[in-house]
């Protein structure tokens, strides 16, 4: 299984905003750091924002932070919500056209390894990402940002 490029930038969009204690994080900034562009990122924060993840706060001044403490937000958190699919086989999704769909054991073999996969997302959360926040703060310029600022 991989994941999509959305799911990683959004996981990166969380770090950014957890290192950047205090402020807002603006998109600008954000795109400059990870080198994307700014309308890729407002893609990813869709869903972020519609789950409740990350508060956007509109105007002049505003940016982006996390809802909650970066303690308190799950890897699989983020995960469920900007992956589309999780079918693993074809015979994962209801639509599957396999004989053996209903007494094959793959299915169940991979129920359970995604099960797995969760349940050691369910173990991390933002906090742990960006634990060496100073470090964090030196490689995406955010030291730089808030002595700008001072």
């Amino acid at each position: 299984m991989r994941l999509t490029k959305q799911t990683n930038y959004a996981i990166r969009i969380m770090m950014y905003c957890a290192a950047n204690q205090g402020r807002l994080s603006q998109i600008p900034e954000i795109a400059k750091a990870y080198g994307l562009s700014e309308l890729f990122l407002f893609k990813i924060l869709k869903p972020l924002t519609k789950n409740g993840l990350v508060d956007s706060v509109r105007g002049r001044n505003g940016g982006i932070r996390l809802s909650r403490e970066a303690s308190e937000i799950r890897l699989s958190e983020i995960v469920r919500v900007t992956e589309d699919n999780f079918e693993m086989a074809e015979c994962f999704g209801e639509d599957g056209d396999c004989p053996l769909m209903d007494s094959c054991e793959l299915n169940s073999a991979l129920r359970e390894a995604l099960g797995a996969f969760f349940a050691v997302l369910d173990k991390y959360t933002i906090e742990d990402l960006a634990i060496n926040r100073h470090r964090i703060d030196k490689l995406l310029g955010i030291d730089e940002l808030q002595k700008a600022s001072a």
